[in-house]
């Protein structure tokens, strides 16, 4: 609570320094104290050293056009550290003989720390201030064996103290200040800030701008951002964009974007990036709405966003599974005529992918190479990972066939997706084709291959080389992961191997291998299919003792457990117990406990269920309409059974045969001859085949009518579909 406060407060401050009118701060900074910077004045040198400085001096100024080394060769016994300082006051006229003195007395012994500060002094004053650089970087950047705080005081002494004599140029601190910050060293930094504020001076923003980025903690920045400001720093565009980014990170966009807005009563235009930032944060929020308002108050402006605007966009929403709105936004950078490059088709693509919707899909890669965009093995791996998803293998081993052909390398991702689609078209064989293919081309199969290839062995029953390949896997030093572990226990389940199911299951939670929603759910469906229906609501009740939570699926399988032992009460009781948890039922949950009434002709009980269905907004699938004109005609209510018969072709849904065979035979019952022969007529053309008593019906009644062409027509096609298939399924 006291982080949010002073957070506000900040926010606060920063928005009254914004008001201040510029003249405030120079006042500001012309009212502390400031001090002079010391003269400088070096120890005095004896007889002796004078002439020795005296004759090396002459000697590297009269034989300039010599090497140096070959000069001081006679001199280089008597040279030491003291000296270089008394040298450099009778040659500092000359820049380049001063570093190339420098050098020189550097190979002999390390210099001293003032030596050096005279040295970056006259750089700064040379405007060399690459050299400077590079000068304070071999110190802070290669740090010494020395404590970091003792070392930063002496050196920052020792260049105040030669600042007046040696340079007097202000970018000597700056460039130190950038070097500290490229250092990670912000406490040294922020402490030479505050120390050059006392002689009247202050770091330039660009250098502070750079430390703004390099602080870790973005609530600090903030608060460096409002305190160098009182001091006399000149914030600019770039500056705010930095505290925009901040805030965005610590999840503030509505302030984020309110500090937008402030900039330009500060005297800083927001550019491309102040708006790009934001958008960014706008995005990791799913604010769409907010999104292309600012899009589109940056064309109002004269702004055009860059690729990068749009990118973070599309990718963000497609990472967050939002795929419709990030084509909404991919459309309008169309429209706007920002190309976009191989990342947003490829986010678009591999997003559209994980929906399944190959179409759009495809339809994207297609337009990719229209605009002569070349794919990359991403858009290749994203393509077949999305066919083999939806069970196309076909059409995923095209892709990566031609994937192959353009000379794009596939790599474990690509294999692994076309391994898991294997396994999933029950294509093992195959799945353990691509995996020796991809172990050929010096790949190594990662936990996701191995876990795919176990899970369609299990799928196929084949427990044993699931095992065996369990074994080869942990020997390879791969650890099995959950899902691992959860393909084998649903294999074991559908074996009916329940015991042992159960014993893995626990095994895993000694491990540290936590069992979760998956690996509970296929256990209680076993017990539910079995009737043990008290063990299977243990399990449940297990599962919510350890915190797992159960999705619709798992409380499915109980309804349909409950309603195979005839517990429908129990059921009833199932779906108001998942709606006080908040898990909200859907159509196989109902459909499951309409199903069992509609058998005991309970169709009071059964429509009540379908309006409570109605009432929570779930919404009927076709199952659910199959399941109640089922019921309905059995019970003769043939009002209400072609009233969600038309319904049901209204939304879309279509009559299974076995409807078609209970509306025919409900008319016929209630003595609606032509209802019922409409409906026959329609399950002929549908392809569909009637029972024989009704095709006994309407041979005799087209026999009594005179129709022996259509008696001949539907004797035949008895005979073909009834009796020709009741012999099929005796020899069976």
């Amino acid at each position: 609570m006291l982080a949010f406060t002073s957070f506000g407060h900040c926010l606060k401050l920063l928005s009254h320094q914004d008001r201040m009118p510029h003249f405030l701060f120079k006042r500001t900074l012309s009212q502390i104290n400031t001090r002079p910077f010391p003269d400088y004045s070096p120890k005095k040198s004896v007889i002796k050293d004078s002439e020795l400085v005296h004759q090396i001096t002459t000697a590297v100024k009269l034989r300039r056009a010599e090497n140096l080394h070959r000069v001081l060769k006679p001199y280089e016994s008597k040279f030491r550290a003291d000296h270089l300082i008394w040298i450099f006051m009778n040659i500092k006229s000359d820049y380049q003989l001063v570093l190339d003195f420098f050098d020189w007395a550097c190979l002999r012994r390390d210099p001293t720390i003032e030596a050096r500060c005279i040295v970056i002094q006259i750089a700064v004053a040379s405007k060399d201030l690459r050299t400077a650089h590079g000068l304070f970087q071999d110190v802070w950047v290669k740090k010494p064996d020395l404590d970091v705080s003792l070392l930063f005081n002496r050196f920052l002494e020792r260049l105040i103290y030669t600042y007046k004599d040696w340079g007097s140029n202000p970018r000597v601190f700056d460039v130190f200040f950038q070097v500290l910050v490229e250092a990670r060293l912000p406490c040294e930094a922020r402490k030479l800030f505050d120390k050059i504020l006392n002689y009247g001076l202050v770091i330039s923003v660009d250098s502070c701008n750079l430390y703004l980025t390099r602080l870790s903690n973005h609530f600090e920045a903030i608060k460096v951002f409002r305190k160098f400001r009182e001091v006399g720093v000149c914030w600019n565009t770039e500056s705010h964009n930095i505290v925009i980014h901040c805030l965005c990170r610590l999840g503030k966009v509505r302030e984020s974007h309110q500090f937008l807005i402030q900039m330009e009563f500060r005297g800083c235009i927001p550019d491309v990036v102040s708006y790009s930032t934001l958008i960014n944060g706008y995005s990791q929020v799913g604010e769409l709405t907010n999104i292309l308002t600012l899009i589109e108050e940056m064309y109002t402006k004269g702004l055009k966003p860059n690729p990068y605007t749009y990118n973070s966009v599309i990718i963000l929403l497609c990472k967050t599974g939002k795929i419709i709105e990030a084509e909404k936004i991919f459309t309008d950078m169309m429209v706007h005529g920002i190309i976009p490059d191989n990342v947003v088709y490829t986010t678009l693509i591999h997003g559209f992918c994980k929906l399944g919707n190959l179409s759009a899909a495809c339809n994207l890669f297609d337009g990719m190479l229209a605009r002569r965009i070349l794919p990359d093995s991403l858009t290749y791996t994203a393509l077949i990972s999305g066919f083999c998803r939806i069970g196309k293998i076909i059409e995923a081993d095209k892709i990566f066939r031609e994937m192959l052909s353009l000379g794009f390398e596939p790599d474990e991702y690509t294999y692994t997706a076309l391994v898991d689609g294997y396994c999933k078209s029950g294509k093992i064989k195959d799945a353990f084709f691509v995996h020796n293919q991809m172990v050929h081309r010096g790949l190594i199969p990662n936990v996701v291959t191995y876990t795919a290839l176990v899970d369609g062995l299990c799928k196929n029953e084949d427990l044993d080389t699931a095992n065996l390949l369990l074994h080869e896997m942990c020997e390879k030093g791969l650890q099995p992961n959950i899902c691992t572990y959860n393909s084998i226990v649903n294999g074991l389940c559908k074996s009916g191997n329940i015991t042992q199911a159960v014993k893995l299951m626990e095994d895993m939670d000694v491990a540290g291998m936590f069992p979760d929603t998956f690996t509970y759910t296929p256990l209680i469906d076993t017990y539910c299919k079995i009737g043990e229906m008290a063990k299977a609501h243990e399990l449940l009740r297990i599962m919510l003792y350890k915190g797992v939570q159960p999705t619709v699926v798992t409380f499915n399988v109980l309804m349909n457990g409950f309603c195979i032992s005839g517990m429908l009460e129990d059921g009833e009781r199932l779906i108001k117990w998942m709606l006080e948890k908040n898990v909200m039922p859907n159509a196989g949950t109902y459909n499951c406990l309409m199903k069992q009434y509609c058998i005991r002709n309970n169709m009071r009980a059964t429509t009540d269920i379908f309006k409570g269905m109605f009432a929570r907004g779930v919404v009927p699938d076709s199952n659910t309409y199959n399941i109640l004109i089922q019921g309905h005609c059995k019970a003769r209510n043939m009002k209400e059974a072609s009233f969600l018969r038309k319904e049901m072709v209204e939304r879309g849904f279509n009559l299974t045969p076995s409807s078609y065979n209970a509306l025919v035979k409900g008319f016929l019952k209630r003595k609606k001859i032509s209802e019922a022969r409409e409906v026959f007529e329609e399950m002929r053309k549908e392809g569909f085949v009637a029972e024989r008593e009704i095709y006994n019906h309407f041979v005799d009644v087209n026999f009594e009518e005179g129709n022996m062409g259509t008696t001949l027509e539907l004797c035949d096609e008895a005979i073909e579909q009834c009796l020709v298939a009741e012999g099929k399924n005796g020899r069976k």
